[in-house]
């Protein structure tokens, strides 16, 4: 009976490889092989030169029904293709970015189908469906399986809003184990870097609309694998730990359109870290712009009242949240430059069509418009949700230039689908938007309104981060050099760098009230060039700024915006460094954790001829007083090696003319 059964097993098994074809897919310069299985179930893996990248992982939609789209497909016809296009990005760190990539769309009997891409910077798939009316996901299997247990950075799921799983400010420092040691259950945010070795891969998402963000946990079965987690739809709302939590969830993450594509499941592959920082996965497999003039919106920089709780001297009126407080913003921006104004929490009193008591609003937007400078508003996503129709095209004709809306602290499809229609409708009205409590999602390119994202852990830990035995708890400098390959790959952040109070690991102290940042000054000065913000803050007090005029003067005058981006030398998690040119000048800014290092910058990225360069490096005392800094000026030319030592958590940042 044994060998009966052994046999009809044997068969069986041989019945299913039979049956199951693959089907190749290379990148353009073919060092990429994408091979995709339909058997059984529907997998692809993927290699690089020859290295393995993923082992074969299998990918399937459920649908209420029962359906399972993936499991046993059969293929009704394969399509290939090649696209070579340019597109045009002007709110980015490139004015136009190459769309180059081969295509394989396997179409499967059950009315659906997948898309397969290779890039040379990296391989994404992402589902389809043709099929009449609604259509009810239950849920999507998404899973990256590893050849090896390796070492990973990990941007853990942690300080859940009022306990609820899938509630969360998207702001997570970097955990490193190798993936074995994940936690299990626990779940991560993406992107995920893994590092194979040699090369390093980010697992990620992008293009989401009318769809949950997907997370990630590890494969308890294998422990060297991540499979997906989506939120469940939220049905009921409640008030749980002074948070408006979902208390009720559906048994489905999405109800959708029968017939539409869905998000994409992208592996960003690097040779070398910096290639993280050229990466334009998450540009080009966003859906097209949606804006047909785009002329209106404007990066820039901001001047902010909130990280330095408005600590202005020097005055002769009480300092608050009050007309006279926001003009004297005013008259600051305008002298340095800055587009914006930002005014935080307590401007408005409980909805936003009413103002605080005593708040002149339009007084601050006419001073404002008559120096040149844009006024744009906190408010609260919930609030911001229900009032949002009568909010924007109120404060779009008082003046107001757009919005900061803080605390979704989700990505499910309801919350995904409020972002794009407060997008939608703040570009009816010319706002920009400040999206916090969420990362990017692939929005900033239908909606490039949309100029900033928060879910990063920026300065506004240092107000509140502990200390033990002399030393922050929380390691600020190692995340500043690790976030530009994760957090970055997927859109721009609003880190709010700037602070001029510095700090050493063993300075550093937490105060809410006069704040101060871990690292040194020109630490701070190089996030400017280096952090991706169209919307960019300067974080720290008028009063400050001015007392270091110098300093200020170089970050006034770093672009938020750029034609091209170069990265220089780096390493994920250690230090970072790279260049940026805008209208002929480049931008160059470096950093460390709080090892001291001596780099190079390669200013091969220079063109001919002879380039002067305004320089800012850390002072041979930064180890011991971190706001110690040189500036000097000098020349360069194209393929000149500049040797440059950087303190702990130290920096280096450059502005190169002809």
């Amino acid at each position: 009976m044994r060998k009966v059964l052994f046999a009809a097993a044997l068969l069986a098994l041989c019945a299913t490889f039979a049956a199951a074809k693959d089907y190749s897919l290379k990148s353009p310069d073919g060092r990429t092989v994408v091979t995709v299985s339909a058997g059984s179930a529907l997998s692809w893996q993927v290699s690089r030169d020859g290295q393995t990248v993923i082992l074969p992982s299998e990918m399937a939609m459920v649908l209420s029904d029962g359906t399972v789209l993936g499991k046993a497909p059969r293929v009704s016809s394969a399509k290939t293709a090649t696209v070579d296009k340019t597109i045009q990005t002007p709110i980015y760190h490139k004015s136009e970015i190459r769309d180059h990539y081969n295509a394989l769309t396997l179409k499967m009997s059950g009315g659906f189908s997948v898309e397969f891409r290779a890039y040379d910077s990296g391989v994404a798939y992402r589902f389809a469906t043709a099929r009449k009316g609604e259509l009810t996901v239950k849920d999507e299997r998404v899973n990256f399986r590893f050849d090896k247990d390796y070492d990973t950075f990990i941007p853990y799921v942690n300080d859940n809003r009022g306990g609820e799983r899938y509630c969360y400010s998207f702001e997570s420092y970097y955990t490193e184990v190798p993936m074995s040691k994940m936690v299990d259950d626990s779940l991560t945010i993406v992107p995920y870097i893994v590092d194979l070795r040699g090369k390093k891969v980010a697992v990620m998402e992008a293009g989401a609309e009318d769809y949950p963000g997907m997370f990630l946990k590890i494969n308890t079965a294998d422990r060297q694998s991540l499979v997906s987690e989506f939120a469940p739809y939220p049905l009921e709302y409640g008030r749980v730990g002074g948070y408006t939590i979902p208390v009720k969830r559906a048994d489905y993450i999405a109800k959708t359109a029968g017939t539409r594509t869905f998000p994409w499941r992208v592996l960003a592959i690097a040779d070398r870290d910096g290639d993280f920082l050229e990466n334009d996965l998450a540009q080009l497999l966003a859906p097209e712009c949606r804006i047909a003039d785009t002329s209106w919106i404007k990066p820039g920089k901001t001047s902010w009242d909130w990280w330095s709780s408005k600590h202005i001297t020097g005055v002769d009126f009480r300092v608050g949240t009050n007309t006279e407080t926001y003009k004297y913003f005013v008259d600051f921006s305008a002298a340095n430059g800055l587009e914006y104004i930002l005014i935080d929490a307590g401007w408005s009193a409980g909805s936003l069509m009413q103002l605080r008591e005593g708040f002149d609003l339009q007084a601050i937007i006419d001073y404002a418009s008559s120096k040149g400078v844009g006024v744009v508003l906190w408010s609260h996503a919930t609030m911001t949700e229900a009032e949002a129709e009568k909010a924007f095209p109120h404060y779009a004709k008082m003046g107001v230039k757009g919005f900061k809306v803080d605390f979704f602290d989700a990505d499910d499809q309801r919350i995904n689908g409020v972002m794009y229609r407060l997008a939608a409708l703040a570009a009816e009205n010319h706002l920009i938007l400040d999206l916090h409590g969420m990362k990017a999602f692939g929005i900033q390119r239908p909606y490039p309104n949309v100029l900033n994202f928060e879910g990063v852990k920026g300065l506004e830990n240092a107000r509140w981060t502990a200390v033990a035995n002399n030393q922050p708890v929380d390691d600020m400098p190692r995340y500043d050099v690790t976030a530009p390959f994760g957090r970055m790959l997927i859109g721009p952040m609003d880190y709010t760098p700037g602070a001029m109070d510095n700090a050493t690991a063993r300075g550093y102290r937490a105060d809410g009230s006069s704040p101060m940042s871990m690292g040194t000054r020109v630490h701070q000065m190089a996030m400017y060039p280096v952090f991706d913000a169209p919307y960019q803050m300067l974080a720290d007090s008028p009063s400050k700024y001015m007392r270091e005029q110098e300093c200020t003067d170089f970050i006034a005058k770093v672009p938020t915006v750029f034609d091209r981006t170069v990265a220089l030398d780096c390493k994920v998690g250690a230090y970072v460094a790279v260049a940026r040119e805008k209208d002929g000048v480049w931008y160059v800014g470096a950093m460390t954790d709080w090892e001291a290092r001596d780099i190079e910058i390669d200013c091969s990225f220079l063109g001919a001829g002879t380039w002067k360069a305004d320089i800012f490096a850390d002072g041979v005392n930064a180890d011991r007083a971190a706001e110690d800094y040189a500036h000097t000026t000098r020349t360069v030319r194209s393929g000149e090696k500049i040797k440059v030592h950087l303190a702990p958590g130290g920096g280096w940042a450059a502005i190169l003319t002809r």
